[in-house]
């Protein structure tokens, strides 16, 4: 199970509301989104879970690029919420690097992508398949140390992070409503 809430800072405090992520398609979607929650450009953090599995949490400060830290990636990596947090950047790839090296195909010049009777099909693993994401926490583990959570401590956090979260935040009562 799912659940994914925005925590937007203001003057008055934290306000919370959950969010639909089913049309959110990227990091910039989300991005996008985060930014809607606070017309003044203020702290937005989306806070993602899945239960027993991983959490997620992105930081948004107005225009500024998206900050990112994501529990276990390799965990992540099996959720289509997940795959919108684990980037290229975070991963450490090259854009658009699905692992494949192109140095080591055999381009012969077989028409019509036809393999040569040599090259048949070995089994071997896939270059960028999902063994190629990290187990364990990636990201911006700092991402909420000035908000009184340290680095040590978010990477502490299992099971109920998003409430552990909001509780050190302050902000428990607000994302309860929401919950």
């Amino acid at each position: 199970m799912y659940f994914a809430a925005l925590l937007a800072r203001t003057e008055d405090g934290w306000e919370a509301s959950d969010t639909e992520l089913d049309d959110v398609e990227t990091l910039s979607d989300l991005a996008d989104l985060a930014r809607e929650a606070s017309p003044d450009e203020d702290t937005v953090l989306v806070l993602i879970e899945q239960e027993e599995g991983w959490f997620g949490v992105v930081r948004v400060d107005g225009e500024e690029d998206p900050r990112v830290y994501v529990s276990d990636a390799a965990a992540a990596a099996r959720s289509s919420y997940g795959e919108i947090l684990l980037t290229d950047e975070l991963l450490g790839r090259e854009p658009g690097d699905d692992g494949t090296d192109l140095d080591a195909l055999d381009l012969d010049g077989t028409e019509d992508g036809e393999p040569d009777d040599e090259d048949a099909d070995d089994g071997a693993a896939t270059p960028g398949s999902a063994d190629a994401v990290p187990h364990g926490p990636v990201g911006d583990a700092q991402v909420l140390e000035d908000l009184g959570v340290s680095e040590k401590e978010l990477r502490s956090m299992t099971g109920d992070a998003v409430n552990e979260i909001a509780d050190a935040l302050g902000a428990s009562e607000v994302l309860e409503t929401v919950r």
